[in-house]
């Protein structure tokens, strides 16, 4: 089994339940590292102090704040450690929102919570309630030496935690949402919404998947046994002159012959196997 994350106890006014954090999800990437092309060894980056022109020891590094330019204070990982240790093993539910209100641009990273054996029965009434009640708990977690503010919520018979951005961490743009005022044609609206009717699907993420990772990996897989792939080139598309033309042939061609012209385009080795088809033909 994967290993915990965090442990410790849900906190919702006296009721405790002991849980463990496990990672939900994580990126998929296929990594590219930086090599030496005579030698074909991996380039490595060593710890250099530029005023004393030397390479150190990670025993000579320790953390910094920087007040000013080229100025900072210095933290010892043991003073750190003491802030962390006051509440590094709760994760107290202060209050509840209705899931709704949340938007997604909140959310961080995912982890699923495991009770304990003796937090089974607090962990379900709690699951069944925030079910019942299409509501997220919100509570306050110190995980890594760092404070997270944090979203309960259920999820297949469980309990889901998210980390969350702080409002401070959403970026602002000060062009974003800023639109130049436009005539809007009722008949222009009608036909947007009846091809996103046309288009709508029950969500399956498992359809859903990193395109350009898994041509990645066929190029690399090729170049391990001295093979060449063909790479398709970048489909170019039509500009659009007028809007209601546009969204009428978009309608035309429907659903599927929408989602298979998007296939082909993402395809890598789709000429060579037309073309190995039309001569089996």
């Amino acid at each position: 089994m994967a290993a915990a994350v965090w442990s410790g106890s849900i906190v919702l006014s006296l009721i405790s339940i002991p849980i463990k954090l496990y990672a939900a999800a994580r990126a998929q990437r296929t990594y590219l590292h930086q090599i030496h092309k005579e030698c074909n060894s991996r380039v490595r980056q060593p710890l250099f102090c530029p005023t004393c022109n030397r390479a150190v020891d990670r025993g000579e590094v320790v953390k910094g704040y920087e007040f000013d330019e080229g100025q900072y204070v210095l933290v010892e990982e043991k003073e750190v450690k003491k802030l962390a240790a006051v509440s590094s093993h709760t994760l107290e539910i202060v209050a509840f929102s209705k899931q709704a209100e949340i938007d997604p641009i909140f959310f961080d990273s995912s982890y699923f919570c495991i009770p304990e054996d003796n937090g089974q029965k607090a962990y379900q009434v709690l699951t069944k309630a925030l079910e019942d009640t299409k509501t997220v708990g919100i509570g306050k977690l110190l995980m890594h030496q760092r404070d997270y503010t944090v979203f309960l919520r259920p999820y297949q018979q469980g309990l889901v935690l998210h980390t969350m951005y702080f409002s401070n961490e959403i970026r602002e743009l000060p062009q974003f949402g800023v639109l130049e005022a436009v005539n809007v044609k009722s008949q222009e609206l009608k036909l947007a919404e009846q091809l996103i009717s046309q288009l709508t699907e029950p969500f399956q993420p498992k359809q859903y998947h990193n395109e350009f990772q898994e041509r990645l990996q066929k190029l690399i897989a090729a170049k391990q046994q001295g093979k060449s792939i063909e790479i398709g080139s970048e489909p170019k598309r039509a500009p659009v002159v007028d809007l209601m033309t546009a969204l009428k042939k978009s309608l035309a061609t429907g659903p599927s012959a929408s989602r298979n012209s998007r296939e082909k385009s993402q395809a890598i080795e789709k000429p060579k196997k037309l073309s190995a088809a039309r001569r089996a033909s």
